[in-house]
């Protein structure tokens, strides 16, 4: 494992992200803890030391787990990273904050009952890294808002060292977003948690968002660094290209080797829920291996064929909220590979499960107000839905 610097701290090149830990089969986000605790001791003796985790994720069960999981080794040997969850919450009034979204229904807290719920269930005294959680153009009220005062409160706790390192994650629409939020409190975050891969460069603008932190002076920590598994699996076509260069190269290892060539890059998060997963991912950090320029060039060929897809990371923020309990992720899957013709290209909706149709969509858009990639999921639906029909 090679290390990066974070405001002077020595981080390991890979980070290992914990929402999409190893699952019980038929128990939706449950964690398969046996499972996944292999993978933390695995990341553990070979040298990755930066853990991210946050409120939401698997229901609320990963900074419970994760603080379980690293409860066995010494505190200074892991950074802990998780953030606050402005990005559902609501103001009530007289400091009471309210949880919306897929964290509806949750008592009502306070700014400093959820960071002090967030280090007992991470058995932690204080957070190393510690985030605001998607700042971006929805959420900057919530963030901006002085009578909540989650950034004033957040840097008193820094001072008492609670927290050691501050920061944020965006999805951002606008890089400009991200520039002027960090005008605003120049100085006072550290890092930036942003999605970034080879494909978002351009779909979503991650090169201007990287250009924007490195203007002030900061790291960039990457969060879907393969579009939550998206380019680990590319067409043949495009994998026959890649191959002539690296034969013996996965889809995953040009990924995270077009994230080692990116200087501005602190930690590459990677959300690993297998155990062969992880072992290939220490592989590939084991030292820097960046990509040459006619790598570069092909990998931006490869990119370019893909822009037609729908850019889903199956975060699943879109599944909690659905009415009619549709696993958009794996719909919005299907419908990229059928339309680009490398997948699923035998799919039936006669046979469809009834989590996996289309047509059950009903249009009530509480999935597209949640999409960090603000994709316009219910016109997705019914345009599969013919598209399916027509076949």
């Amino acid at each position: 494992m090679y290390y990066n610097e974070i405001s002077g701290v020595k981080v390991s090149a890979l980070g290992m992200g914990n929402m999409r830990l190893p699952t019980l089969e038929g128990q939706g986000e449950k964690i398969d803890r046996e499972k996944a605790q292999q993978i933390i001791d695995y990341a553990m003796s070979h040298g990755i030391n930066y853990y991210d985790t946050a409120y939401r994720y698997h229901g609320g069960e990963s900074e419970r787990f994760i603080g379980e999981a690293l409860k066995k080794y010494p505190r200074d040997s892991f950074l802990l990273a998780s953030k606050f969850p402005g990005h559902m919450m609501e103001k009530k009034g007289g400091g009471i904050l309210g949880f919306t979204g897929m964290l509806a229904g949750r008592p009502d807290s306070t700014v400093e009952g959820v960071f002090r719920e967030q280090l007992q269930k991470c058995q932690v005294d204080y957070f190393d890294f510690y985030l605001l959680h998607n700042v971006s153009e929805k959420s900057l009220p919530f963030y901006l808002d002085p009578e909540i005062g989650v950034i004033d409160f957040l840097r008193k706790q820094k001072e008492e060292g609670q927290i050691r390192h501050l920061g944020l994650s965006s999805h951002a629409v606008s890089a400009e977003t991200i520039d002027e939020f960090l005008t605003k409190y120049e100085g006072v975050f550290e890092f930036v948690q942003i999605q970034l891969n080879y494909l978002d460069w351009k779909l979503q603008d991650a090169k201007g968002k990287v250009e924007a932190i490195a203007k002030h002076g900061l790291k960039v920590v990457v969060m879907e660094g393969v579009r939550g598994g998206r380019l680990a699996t590319l067409p043949e076509a495009q994998m026959a290209k890649l191959r002539a260069l690296r034969p013996r190269d996965s889809a995953v290892r040009w990924a995270l080797r077009w994230l080692q060539s990116l200087p501005e890059v602190g930690v590459v998060l990677s959300g690993m829920s297998a155990l062969e997963q992880i072992v290939e991912n220490v592989e590939t950090f084991s030292s820097p291996d960046p990509l040459g320029e006619e790598e570069k060039a092909l990998l931006t060929e490869v990119a370019d064929s893909m822009l037609s897809w729908v850019p889903c990371t199956a975060c699943r923020y879109c599944t909690e909220g659905c009415p009619m309990e549709l696993d958009i992720p794996k719909i919005i899957a299907a419908y990229n590979g059928v339309k680009n013709g490398d997948f699923m290209a035998g799919y039936d909706l006669n046979d469809a499960a009834p989590s996996m149709d289309p047509r059950r969509c009903v249009g009530c858009s509480a999935c597209a107000s949640i999409c960090p990639q603000n994709i316009a999921i219910p016109e997705i639906m019914s345009e599969f839905a013919g598209m399916l029909t027509r076949r």
